[in-house]
């Protein structure tokens, strides 16, 4: 598969292309607003074609498949520019600035016949999907979930900080807690949460949340951040006992663990380092192929946006408020 990268973003700098490089399939091309910047980028990288404009990169009639990393409030417009000229499309999360735009985003894409993928590459980690697993059969019961990720944001021109660009911790880093929550709890009833702005940015830069659970009073408290050091973890609390994982959701270099309890043992469990953004590739890849449904499609990304909504309205109205049906 020949994939084209829209934007010189420091996700696909730092990860994602090098993770495509890692597989079968090709980095055709490149493109930045800026074409030196296209440029530099396509040298560093031995991409064989730059553009100055992402409309130019579209028209590029060798590409399948696109990968889109732009900011938040553009993932919308430039997937569904990308489907309409026929390319599957790796987008990075969020999929959309809310649940209604990523339920469109999906409709249209289905109606153009290409496989749409959401980013969530902690997902296509082995410890998540052992942790899954761990959870569905050995811990019963969840009563709770803990998550959390956090990192200092030093620099005040950030376009995680432009509320034009659907900027705010909850879109960035949040949004990882909030899926482990429903990963491990399912989907939630209510959610309440306060933010703090510590800029004046017009956007979150401390969000901390409660999602409520009909089933049993189950609860996920949830905390995301730009103010503090690097911290990303979640632990899952069970009638019968207990899973933990440390640098949850980003894992630094070296192997990761998970830690749990149930049945009376006590069990670390090691993993090996992996890219997990190969992996997601490799799984978005399969997907194309093969015809079916990405584990992170567009109705994961609705759900995961319809908690995201209900936060953001929570924390504006200062109100308990009901996550909407999606």
């Amino acid at each position: 598969m020949k994939f084209g990268v829209i934007s010189t973003a420091n996700i696909g700098r730092s990860a994602v292309v090098p993770a495509i490089r890692a597989t079968d399939h090709e980095v055709l091309a490149v493109a930045s607003r800026d074409s030196e910047r296209a440029d530099a980028f396509a040298e560093e990288f031995g991409i064989a074609r730059s553009y100055g404009s992402y409309e130019n990169l579209l028209e590029d009639d060798d590409l399948d498949a696109v990968y889109n990393p732009l900011p938040n409030a553009l993932h919308a417009e430039w997937t569904k520019r990308a489907a309409d000229a026929g390319l599957h499309v790796l987008c990075e999360k969020p999929l959309a600035v809310d649940a209604a735009e990523a339920r469109a985003v999906g409709d249209y894409c289905d109606e153009r016949g290409v496989t749409l993928m959401e980013a969530f590459m902690y997902r296509y980690h082995p410890r998540t999907e052992r942790a899954a697993d761990i959870v569905r059969e050995q811990l019963g019961d969840v009563r709770s979930v803990k998550a959390t990720f956090q990192f200092p944001m030093a620099d005040s021109e950030n376009v995680r900080l432009d509320p034009a660009l659907a900027g705010g911790s909850l879109m960035d880093v949040g949004c990882y807690a909030v899926s482990a929550a429903r990963l491990f709890l399912g989907e939630p009833d209510r959610a309440y949460a306060t933010t703090h702005d510590a800029g004046e940015y017009d956007v979150d830069t401390k969000l901390a949340g409660v999602l409520e659970y009909d089933r049993d009073g189950a609860t996920a408290e949830l905390s995301c951040g730009f103010e503090t050091a690097d911290t990303q973890w979640y632990r899952v609390e069970a009638e019968d006992g207990w899973l933990e994982a440390r640098d949850a959701f980003v894992p630094r270099d070296g192997g990761v663990e998970i830690e749990y309890e149930t049945g009376g043992r006590h069990v670390v469990e090691q993993f090996d380092p992996t890219d997990q953004y190969r992996l997601e590739v490799e799984h978005f890849a399969e997907c194309v192929e093969s015809g079916t449904s990405p584990r992170t499609d567009a109705d994961e990304a609705v759900r995961n946006m319809a908690t995201i909504d209900a936060l953001y309205e929570s924390a504006q109205n200062g109100e308990t408020v009901t996550v909407s049906e999606v």
